[in-house]
């Protein structure tokens, strides 16, 4: 990076909201020049200091950086499995970390909430009109085997242990961190059986595809709840299908594969299942929260400082 505080910077971002946003926290006296490129034209600068890739689609800008000078890539995702496959060598990516945490950890306890409640189950009743008293499962006193311990996982577990779960974080290795055990992944298997819920907070990739098999969810009590918030492909699909077919499991997830849910798949009719179209991050608090991140690291190129979340690169 520069250490001059008198470069220009030419920041290049996919919507004119975000310009919009990114402008009126700008200081005035960085220079830092604001332009709107998606990657689906000609690049407006001869260089782009830092792109912004539009959400949840940003190949297509990355395959049109080839060519095009640059310094950083912000995305405006946490995830970043599959982006180092498409990145122009040597280029520099940061992730989205401090934007998505807080609405992942809401819309993951809605789902646990959901399911754990049966508010799916009062909804197709108040469609009927049918006053139905039942017991539902709850939070409290359940043990909450937690896959993964980053960010997202950790803003899960704030919100979570007020319900007064049994907590059970699983990471790569053992530690105590921020007062709670983490277990080390080489217990999963010992975990599994003892587990009410399981919650995924995994990145993808290669190293996580199919980390929930059929063993593993074969493992799982019968009646447990599976909540993915992570990647799809980290939960073999077909075996999850089979065990919520035969009523052993039910799902509350975020996540799928395939993504989207093919109109024919079966996870769209099963009982015990509850399907959220990807919409973790998809909340209000994102648009300014995503601006502060691009403004924040606009201005630090401009005093010639390190960029932020750098995750490829650097």
């Amino acid at each position: 990076m520069s250490d001059t505080s008198a470069d220009h910077v030419i920041l290049a971002v996919p919507t004119p909201e975000l310009a919009e946003d990114v402008r009126a926290l700008l200081d005035p006296e960085l220079g830092v020049e604001v332009v709107e490129w998606d990657g689906a034209s000609p690049a407006p600068r001869e260089r782009l200091d830092i792109v912004v890739p539009p959400y949840m689609k940003q190949g297509t800008t990355l395959r049109s950086l080839q060519g095009v000078p640059h310094r950083l890539i912000q995305g405006q995702a946490i995830g970043y499995d599959g982006v180092v496959d498409v990145l122009p060598e040597g280029t520099v990516y940061a992730n989205a970390a401090s934007v998505h945490e807080t609405a992942t950890a809401e819309l993951t306890l809605a789902l646990l909430l959901a399911a754990q409640r049966e508010v799916d189950r009062m909804v197709r009743n108040q469609e009927r009109s049918a006053w139905e008293s039942f017991e539902a499962s709850g939070l409290a006193d359940k043990r909450v085997v937690m896959l993964g311990f980053g960010g997202v996982a950790k803003a899960i577990a704030d919100r979570l242990l007020p319900f007064e779960v049994d907590l059970v974080p699983v990471a790569s290795r053992a530690r105590r961190e921020e007062g709670i055990d983490v277990h080390a992944i080489d217990e999963l298997p010992e975990l599994l059986p003892t587990a009410d819920i399981l919650v995924i907070v995994l990145p993808g990739g290669p190293e996580t595809r199919h980390l929930v098999d059929d063993a593993a969810l074969a493992a799982l009590p019968d009646g447990a709840l599976v909540v993915n918030v992570g990647r799809g492909p980290i939960v073999d699909t077909d075996a999850l299908v089979d065990h919520v077919s035969r009523g052993r499991l039910r799902v509350a997830s975020d996540v799928f594969d395939p993504e989207p849910l093919p109109v024919d798949h079966p996870l769209w009719r099963l009982d015990g299942v509850i399907v959220a179209p990807h919409v973790g991050g998809r909340s209000a608090a994102m648009r300014p929260r995503i601006a502060k991140l691009v403004a924040t690291q606009a201005e630090r190129m401009a005093r010639g400082e390190e960029p932020l979340n750098v995750v490829i690169g650097g």
